[in-house]
């Protein structure tokens, strides 16, 4: 079974509307073989902040070493987002496997009028993979109320109820009271129910459950004290200060502080808002009952570095600072009231809001949560999607509920320009109301449109298959793809838009085969000679149907996208922090005129190729000199192996490796980069002289991307499944550049966010990092498509392991690393690391030379 064969079965479920009751999802397990039985499991309810509170405790829970499950609801851009295994989405192929096992199922209930749900299958399906990954813990997002949520299938070590407002009346009940009791319902048979509930939510609670603990803040007004007080320190850039204390209830674990059992959690969060601080209470305490349940070593760190990781798009995710652009999936009045409390942080002169709601929602309850708010203007939207509420009707209730002046646009992306080009500098667009109308305006920020070279037929074919594109299209479609071919995704309706203005334009536009469903992003394939689409740009920059981006994003793909021996163009991202106009800026920097040679000096023991070599700082003086003779401008230091099985180095002793060296060495014509994955370390080698950050881990040190920003110094940041890499890791790519580029395109705009512009970021594949050599070849052969980032790109393929597929090895594959050398060069790379700079240094200058010939004749 193809992925879009599956993907079109289980979205046809979405016709059939939720139910109460657990039986149709028991059932749907025991056909499955009761996967959810051996499973151990939090499950976390509540109106606001589920999905925040759950990712918390995934991440503290990985942060202590833990293999873990996350299952969460609705997805942004791809339904595989809602089963993650740590932090990857489930596979394409392990989707088209589970519909394998379960299609025939579904038809013979379905016989019967019995056909289970969207919700109840993809349940079943996060439950299915978690088991099959063998997962040390699964963490679920309850999806509507709890009793009867399909998730309470499970029989959760550790359950949570996060807050609780008025929200699915028709399901829940009337009240709070009412809806509160409801949720209740996931409370576990032997540990406490957490919750950060009051009022009369906290009562009803209580009148169902004998055992809770309770998480407030310092406003708690109940008559007995909170089990856990959180106090909320405020902003700092864009993080928020926190500190959790506990009397001892909720479990103890190593690593606490205190006596008798008390414990405390210092930290920051990149989720702003005192509601979130409340949320990452309530994941403390779920993550230390948790590690009790297990015996896991938990330490107090782990916690505070777990939730400094927890990243979650769309909530009060803030994407631009001139003006202040923030995207808030708030969807309900009492998450909107959170988003105006939290914009009460920032400064700014006027508010533009662009709208988007569900049908189902409180519409008007949302537009009077922003009456006090000064909004300037709203822009009323309709996400693209089918139960999406009207431009008129939201428009509406925000002209009664707000002084604003109000106007419409149907298309997101076209509603969020219009408030864009409207504000000034010192101004804020904030997107609300729904994760649908926040998914639609992200894409703005995060999605790459790759050019891919296609040399023949079968190259098209290729492409095509990778995008999901029907059989009978793609035989259709493959003998026009031997022209320019591009690759980007948009919502349904937008690509057969799209496919229209090609065509009529004389090139081709295949669509995936799920751009029948109209609620998915689905990939669409461009194909078409240059001129055609210069035509379609500038058919494009003056429509309003959310198409209008698209232009600036083809014409960077196709100005972006480097020569041989270019310098990577960096395309414009519109809204990204500290860019110039082009989203680049000349700094200076060896990549910027062409593929730079970094060489490595390794100053440890046990480097897989080099170690111990140069431990001593006068033989690493002699070695970066005769580097930089031969033609090396980087000189990359590093004081940890990373290598297969390698041993994590302490923090101090890291420092005291390298800073000695980078002293020694500063005086020499090159620049200087520090090899580590640590902050603290970046931080030293940064003040004895590096000007470079090369990270390994892809800033899993929360600390990392603000030393850089701080410092003003470019960084690289690969694509890392872990650093050191375990060698029993086994990894599953769909396809293993797609995988990396929408990774990287991630933790890209996490390096925006904390100052530095795309010019400075460097990505890097990863070449061997929990890859195969064929997935690590795969890569260095389409490393032209990760042009589509925008940023410039690094290559480390040096001496590695993968060379044994082409039976490399002689001399440490040296003969191997050269010619990979100049094949990288010649796909773009921007910056080749080696060990050996006089070889590979004559690699790039051949390929240079083969590519512009004049740039050598004096």
């Amino acid at each position: 079974m193809e992925f879009h064969e599956a993907a079109d079965f289980l979205f046809d479920l979405r016709r059939f509307a939720p139910r109460p009751g657990l039986a149709p999802t028991r059932e749907l397990l025991a056909h499955l073989g009761d996967p959810h039985e051996d499973l151990l499991c939090v499950q976390v309810a509540g109106s606001n902040g589920k999905g925040s509170t759950a990712r918390m405790v995934e991440r503290a829970l990985r942060e202590a070493g833990l293999s873990v499950g996350l299952y969460t609801s609705p997805h942004l851009d791809d339904v595989r987002e809602r089963v993650r295994v740590d932090g990857r989405p489930i596979t394409e192929s392990a989707v088209a496997e589970f519909v394998g096992e379960f299609r025939e199922y579904a038809t013979e209930q379905a016989a019967d009028g019995q056909s289970p749900t969207f919700f109840e299958t993809v349940t079943a399906m996060a439950c299915w993979e978690f088991d099959r990954q063998d997962v040390d813990v699964a963490v679920l997002e309850v999806g509507i109320g709890g009793t009867l949520d399909a998730t309470s299938v499970v029989d959760p070590a550790a359950s949570a109820i996060t807050a609780v407002t008025l929200e699915h009346t028709d399901l829940l009940g009337d009240t709070v009271g009412e809806i509160a009791r409801d949720k209740a319902g996931v409370a576990p048979a032997d540990a406490p129910l957490v919750t950060a509930a009051t009022g009369d939510a906290l009562a009803a609670i209580r009148d169902e459950v004998d055992d809770v603990v309770t998480v407030a803040d310092e406003d708690w007004t109940e008559s007995e004290d909170p089990d856990v007080t959180v106090r909320y320190g405020g902003r700092e850039g864009l993080e928020a200060a926190v500190e959790i204390e506990s009397d001892g209830t909720g479990g103890d674990s190593d690593g606490a502080s205190g006596s008798d059992g008390a414990w405390s959690v210092a930290t920051h969060l990149p989720l702003l808002g005192a509601h979130q601080a409340r949320n990452a209470g309530v994941a403390a305490v779920l993550v230390r009952q948790v590690a009790d349940r297990l015996d896991a070593d938990l330490s107090t760190e782990a916690v505070a570095r777990g939730f400094r990781n927890a990243h979650w798009p769309g909530r009060f995710e803030v994407m631009g600072r001139d003006p202040l652009v923030v995207l808030d999936g708030a969807h309900n009045p009492g998450g909107c009231e959170a988003t105006v409390d939290v914009l009460e942080s920032f400064d700014y002169d006027d508010l533009y809001l662009v709208a988007g709601a569900m049908t189902d929602k409180d519409h008007r309850g949302i537009a009077a949560a922003f009456g006090d708010a000064d909004l300037a203007r709203v822009v009323a939207c309709r996400p693209d999607h089918d139960r999406a509420e009207s431009v008129d009707v939201i428009a509406r209730v925000f002209a009664e509920e707000t002084e604003a002046a109000v106007d419409t646009h149907e298309a997101v992306a076209g509603a969020l320009d219009r408030a864009l080009d409207a504000a000034g500098p010192d101004d804020a667009v904030v997107v609300v109301g729904s994760l649908y109308a926040v998914a639609e305006a992200r894409t703005r920020w995060v999605r790459p449109t790759v050019s891919t070279r296609v040399d023949s037929v079968a190259d098209a074919r290729e492409t095509l298959d990778r995008a999901h594109v029907a059989e009978v299209d793609a035989a259709d479609a493959s003998g026009d793809a031997v022209h320019r071919v591009l690759r980007t995704r948009l919502r349904p309706r937008q690509a057969r838009r799209l496919q229209s203005e090609l065509r009529a334009l004389g090139g081709e536009c295949a669509l995936s085969a799920l751009a029948d469903q109209d609620e998915e992003s689905v990939d669409a394939v461009l194909m078409a000679t240059r001129s055609q689409f210069d035509r379609l740009v500038a058919g494009l920059a003056d429509r309003e149907d959310g198409l209008e981006p698209l232009a600036d994003e083809i014409r960077g793909a196709l100005d972006g996208t480097p020569g041989p021996n270019e310098p990577t163009a960096v395309a414009t991202r519109g809204g990204a922090f500290g860019a110039g106009d082009d989203g680049s800026a000349d700094r200076g920097y060896p990549w910027e005129d062409g593929t730079a040679v970094m060489g490595i000096l390794n100053i440890t023991p046990d480097s897989f190729h080099d170690g111990g070599e140069y431990n001593s700082v006068a033989d690493a003086r002699e070695r970066a000199e005769r580097m930089v003779e031969a033609g090396v401008e980087i000189l990359d230091i590093g004081g940890e192996s990373t290598r297969p099985g390698g041993e994590p180095v302490p923090e101090g002793e890291e420092i005291d490796r390298v800073v000695p060296v980078i002293e020694a060495i500063a005086d020499l014509d090159a620049m200087i980069s520090i090899d580590t994955r640590k902050a603290a370390v970046a931080r030293a080698a940064l003040d004895a002289g590096a000007d470079l950050l090369n990270d390994v881990s892809g800033l899993e040190d929360p600390e990392m991307r603000l030393v850089a920003a701080e410092y003003d110094a470019p960084v690289v940041v690969m694509h890392s499944i872990e650093a050191p890499v375990d060698p029993t890791t086994t990894v599953e790519y769909d396809d293993v550049v797609d995988d990396v580029i929408d990774y990287l395109a991630e933790r890209v705009l996490l390096a925006e966010k904390a100052g530095l512009d795309r010019s400075q970021i460097l990505v890097d594949p990863g070449l061997g990092f929990g890859k195969s050599a064929v997935e690590s070849f795969e890569l260095l052969g389409r490393l032209d498509e990760l042009a589509a980032l925008g940023c410039p790109i690094l290559v480390g393929h040096s001496r590695k392991s993968m060379f044994e597929l082409t039976e490399g090895g002689r001399e440490g594959a040296l003969d191997e690393t050269v010619a990979g050398t100049a094949l990288a060069a010649e796909r773009g790379a921007d910056v080749i690391r080696v060990h050996d700079a006089h070889e590979n240094v004559a690699a790039v200058r051949v390929a240079r030379a083969a590519a512009d010939p004049d740039r050598f004749d004096d």
